[in-house]
């Protein structure tokens, strides 16, 4: 699934959901795991990981009874180069208001 940047940009604008990633950051993981040095409860967590599974940003697999949550590359990839794109903008311009500053020093 490939991220959408409003639903991802949402998604990371909650503290806990930009906690999750980090957790899963080391590997994937079933919600006990993700849930236990966070301050919400595991219900809450489960939610959050909804919203961040619709964001494309993780994705879920069953394993036995468990399901492992994980990063989704592509989605992270989406919003880097969404993202990405406004750094080149900003570069761009950083270089042309160079580029003026000393043009009018010379």
């Amino acid at each position: 699934m490939v991220a959408n940047s409003d639903l991802a940009l949402e998604a990371l604008a909650d503290p806990t959901r930009r906690a999750i990633l980090e957790r899963l950051l080391g590997g994937p993981l079933p919600v006990k795991e993700i849930a236990t040095p966070l301050p919400v409860t595991r219900p809450a967590v489960s939610q959050h990981l909804g919203v961040l599974k619709r964001a494309g940003l993780v994705s879920v697999e069953q394993q036995g009874t468990s399901r492992l949550y994980r990063l989704e590359p592509g989605g992270l990839e989406a919003l880097r180069a969404y993202l990405d794109n406004f750094w080149s903008v900003a570069l761009a311009q950083f270089a042309q208001a160079a580029a003026r500053k000393e043009g009018s020093n010379a």
